[in-house]
Protein backbone atom coordinates (compact mmCIF):
# COMPACT_ATOMS: atom_id res chain seq x y z
CA UNK A 1 0.00 0.00 0.00
CA UNK A 2 0.46 3.62 -0.26
CA UNK A 3 1.15 5.47 2.82
CA UNK A 4 1.02 9.31 2.90
CA UNK A 5 2.45 10.34 6.90
CA UNK A 6 2.91 13.77 8.08
CA UNK A 7 5.06 14.55 11.02
CA UNK A 8 6.50 17.18 13.12
CA UNK A 9 5.00 20.51 13.85
CA UNK A 10 4.71 23.54 12.05
CA UNK A 11 6.45 27.06 12.09
CA UNK A 12 4.07 30.35 11.41
CA UNK A 13 6.57 33.44 11.25
CA UNK A 14 6.06 36.19 13.83
CA UNK A 15 9.24 38.25 12.44
CA UNK A 16 12.43 37.13 10.61
CA UNK A 17 13.66 35.64 13.84
CA UNK A 18 10.53 34.57 15.63
CA UNK A 19 7.85 32.30 15.12
CA UNK A 20 4.83 30.51 16.62
CA UNK A 21 4.95 26.65 16.94
CA UNK A 22 4.53 23.85 19.59
CA UNK A 23 6.12 20.91 21.20
CA UNK A 24 6.29 18.39 18.79
CA UNK A 25 8.90 16.58 18.08
CA UNK A 26 7.90 14.30 15.12
CA UNK A 27 8.98 11.02 16.66
CA UNK A 28 5.44 9.28 16.23
CA UNK A 29 5.24 10.17 12.73
CA UNK A 30 8.46 8.92 11.71
CA UNK A 31 8.03 6.01 13.64
CA UNK A 32 4.83 5.47 11.99
CA UNK A 33 6.97 6.19 7.95
CA UNK A 34 9.50 3.52 9.57
CA UNK A 35 7.55 0.75 10.44
CA UNK A 36 5.51 1.27 7.37
CA UNK A 37 8.15 0.65 5.10
CA UNK A 38 9.63 -2.18 7.22
CA UNK A 39 5.85 -3.83 6.91
CA UNK A 40 6.47 -3.60 2.65
CA UNK A 41 4.36 -0.23 2.11
CA UNK A 42 5.55 2.45 0.13
CA UNK A 43 5.68 5.95 2.30
CA UNK A 44 5.66 9.49 1.64
CA UNK A 45 6.58 11.65 4.51
CA UNK A 46 5.75 15.39 4.47
CA UNK A 47 8.12 16.53 8.02
CA UNK A 48 7.87 19.75 9.50
CA UNK A 49 10.91 21.01 11.46
CA UNK A 50 12.55 18.41 13.48
CA UNK A 51 15.84 17.19 14.96
CA UNK A 52 15.17 13.28 13.29
CA UNK A 53 17.28 11.40 10.45
CA UNK A 54 13.80 10.26 8.26
CA UNK A 55 14.04 6.45 6.82
CA UNK A 56 16.25 5.88 3.67
CA UNK A 57 13.58 3.98 1.74
CA UNK A 58 10.97 7.41 2.34
CA UNK A 59 10.43 10.06 -0.06
CA UNK A 60 10.47 12.84 1.54
CA UNK A 61 8.90 16.23 1.35
CA UNK A 62 9.84 19.03 4.15
CA UNK A 63 7.82 22.04 5.24
CA UNK A 64 8.35 25.00 7.87
CA UNK A 65 4.67 26.38 7.36
CA UNK A 66 0.77 25.20 7.78
CA UNK A 67 0.15 26.24 4.36
CA UNK A 68 3.62 24.64 3.01
CA UNK A 69 1.89 21.62 4.80
CA UNK A 70 -1.65 22.01 3.14
CA UNK A 71 -0.09 22.28 -0.24
CA UNK A 72 2.34 19.30 -0.30
CA UNK A 73 -0.93 17.23 1.51
CA UNK A 74 -2.95 17.82 -1.74
CA UNK A 75 0.27 17.58 -3.91
CA UNK A 76 0.10 14.23 -3.10
CA UNK A 77 -3.14 12.26 -1.65
CA UNK A 78 -4.29 11.48 -4.70
CA UNK A 79 -1.33 9.15 -5.08
CA UNK A 80 -1.56 7.38 -1.85
CA UNK A 81 -4.06 4.69 -0.33
CA UNK A 82 -4.03 5.95 3.31
CA UNK A 83 -2.76 9.20 4.72
CA UNK A 84 -2.23 9.34 8.15
CA UNK A 85 -2.48 13.17 9.63
CA UNK A 86 0.06 12.80 12.52
CA UNK A 87 1.35 16.19 12.02
CA UNK A 88 1.13 19.15 15.04
CA UNK A 89 0.17 21.47 12.22
CA UNK A 90 -0.20 24.59 13.75
CA UNK A 91 -4.22 25.75 14.45
CA UNK A 92 -3.53 29.39 14.12
CA UNK A 93 -0.69 31.91 12.35
CA UNK A 94 0.13 35.56 12.70
CA UNK A 95 -2.37 37.54 10.42
CA UNK A 96 0.48 39.50 9.39
CA UNK A 97 4.15 38.64 10.13
CA UNK A 98 6.74 41.77 10.04
CA UNK A 99 9.10 41.45 7.85
CA UNK A 100 11.72 43.35 10.07
CA UNK A 101 12.71 42.18 13.60
CA UNK A 102 9.79 43.51 15.83
CA UNK A 103 11.51 45.56 18.82
CA UNK A 104 11.43 44.73 22.36
CA UNK A 105 9.80 47.85 24.10
CA UNK A 106 8.34 48.27 27.68
CA UNK A 107 4.51 47.60 26.18
CA UNK A 108 2.58 45.02 26.18
CA UNK A 109 2.35 43.51 22.29
CA UNK A 110 -0.48 42.06 21.07
CA UNK A 111 -0.18 39.91 17.77
CA UNK A 112 -3.00 39.34 16.04
CA UNK A 113 -3.68 35.93 14.69
CA UNK A 114 -5.72 34.05 12.01
CA UNK A 115 -6.69 30.52 11.59
CA UNK A 116 -4.62 28.16 9.72
CA UNK A 117 -6.51 25.87 6.48
CA UNK A 118 -7.49 22.81 7.86
CA UNK A 119 -5.70 20.09 5.94
CA UNK A 120 -8.28 17.40 7.58
CA UNK A 121 -11.55 18.99 6.78
CA UNK A 122 -10.45 19.49 2.98
CA UNK A 123 -11.17 16.07 2.31
CA UNK A 124 -14.86 15.33 1.98
CA UNK A 125 -15.60 11.73 1.76
CA UNK A 126 -17.90 11.59 -0.94
CA UNK A 127 -14.64 13.06 -3.23
CA UNK A 128 -11.81 10.54 -1.73
CA UNK A 129 -10.27 7.05 -2.37
CA UNK A 130 -7.92 6.90 0.26
CA UNK A 131 -8.11 6.17 3.87
CA UNK A 132 -7.67 8.72 6.29
CA UNK A 133 -6.11 8.75 10.05
CA UNK A 134 -6.28 12.01 11.94
CA UNK A 135 -4.49 12.50 15.37
CA UNK A 136 -5.90 14.15 18.39
CA UNK A 137 -3.60 15.81 21.15
CA UNK A 138 -5.66 15.85 24.11
CA UNK A 139 -5.10 17.22 27.80
CA UNK A 140 -8.50 16.20 29.23
CA UNK A 141 -11.91 14.68 28.12
CA UNK A 142 -9.52 12.75 25.77
CA UNK A 143 -12.69 10.38 24.51
CA UNK A 144 -15.28 13.04 23.77
CA UNK A 145 -12.82 15.73 22.31
CA UNK A 146 -11.41 12.49 20.19
CA UNK A 147 -14.84 11.26 19.21
CA UNK A 148 -15.86 15.07 18.56
CA UNK A 149 -12.84 15.40 15.90
CA UNK A 150 -13.53 12.03 14.23
CA UNK A 151 -16.79 13.54 13.74
CA UNK A 152 -16.64 16.74 12.80
CA UNK A 153 -13.25 16.27 10.16
CA UNK A 154 -14.75 12.79 8.72
CA UNK A 155 -12.06 10.70 9.53
CA UNK A 156 -11.92 7.07 9.02
CA UNK A 157 -10.24 6.86 12.40
CA UNK A 158 -8.80 8.89 15.14
CA UNK A 159 -5.51 8.41 16.96
CA UNK A 160 -5.71 9.82 20.65
CA UNK A 161 -3.35 10.55 22.87
CA UNK A 162 -3.32 12.22 26.29
CA UNK A 163 -0.18 14.98 26.05
CA UNK A 164 -1.04 16.34 29.20
CA UNK A 165 1.94 13.37 30.93
CA UNK A 166 5.31 13.73 31.01
CA UNK A 167 6.64 10.29 30.84
CA UNK A 168 4.23 9.65 27.32
CA UNK A 169 3.40 11.65 23.77
CA UNK A 170 5.27 14.94 22.87
CA UNK A 171 8.87 14.60 23.03
CA UNK A 172 8.55 11.67 24.72
CA UNK A 173 10.36 8.36 23.05
CA UNK A 174 7.20 6.13 24.85
CA UNK A 175 3.08 6.63 23.67
CA UNK A 176 0.22 4.83 24.60
CA UNK A 177 -3.33 5.64 22.22
CA UNK A 178 -6.42 5.05 21.83
CA UNK A 179 -7.92 4.87 17.94
CA UNK A 180 -11.71 5.40 17.86
CA UNK A 181 -13.66 4.85 14.19
CA UNK A 182 -16.89 5.95 13.11
CA UNK A 183 -18.97 2.51 13.88
CA UNK A 184 -18.35 3.38 17.72
CA UNK A 185 -14.90 0.55 17.62
CA UNK A 186 -12.44 1.38 20.19
CA UNK A 187 -8.77 -0.34 20.42
CA UNK A 188 -6.16 1.15 22.70
CA UNK A 189 -2.31 0.39 22.55
CA UNK A 190 -0.82 0.11 26.01
CA UNK A 191 2.32 2.06 26.91
CA UNK A 192 5.26 1.18 24.85
CA UNK A 193 7.75 2.59 22.67
CA UNK A 194 6.76 4.63 19.87
CA UNK A 195 8.31 1.98 17.71
CA UNK A 196 6.23 -0.80 18.93
CA UNK A 197 3.29 1.61 18.75
CA UNK A 198 3.78 2.77 15.64
CA UNK A 199 3.91 -1.10 14.19
CA UNK A 200 0.73 -1.08 15.53
CA UNK A 201 -0.82 1.26 14.09
CA UNK A 202 0.47 0.82 10.88
CA UNK A 203 -1.38 -3.03 10.93
CA UNK A 204 -4.19 -2.00 11.90
CA UNK A 205 -4.33 0.93 9.05
CA UNK A 206 -3.45 -1.46 6.53
CA UNK A 207 -6.41 -3.99 8.35
CA UNK A 208 -9.57 -1.45 7.76
CA UNK A 209 -8.16 0.20 4.33
CA UNK A 210 -7.88 -3.59 2.83
CA UNK A 211 -11.14 -4.42 4.63
CA UNK A 212 -12.76 -0.76 2.97
CA UNK A 213 -10.73 -2.15 -0.71
CA UNK A 214 -12.79 -5.06 -0.34
CA UNK A 215 -15.65 -3.79 0.39
CA UNK A 216 -16.02 -1.84 -2.95
CA UNK A 217 -14.96 -4.56 -5.17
Amino acid sequence: MRFLITAGPTREPIDPVRYLSNRSSGKMGYAIAAAAIEAGHDVILISGPVCLDPPSEAELTFVTTADQMFDAVHRHVKNCDILVMCAAVADYKPALASKDKIKKQNANLSIELSPTRDILSSFPPEHREFFVVGFAAETTDLHKNAQKKLRAKNCDAIVANDVGSPNSGMESDENEVTIFFPDGQIQEISRTSKKNVARELVKIFAKMCEKRLTKKM
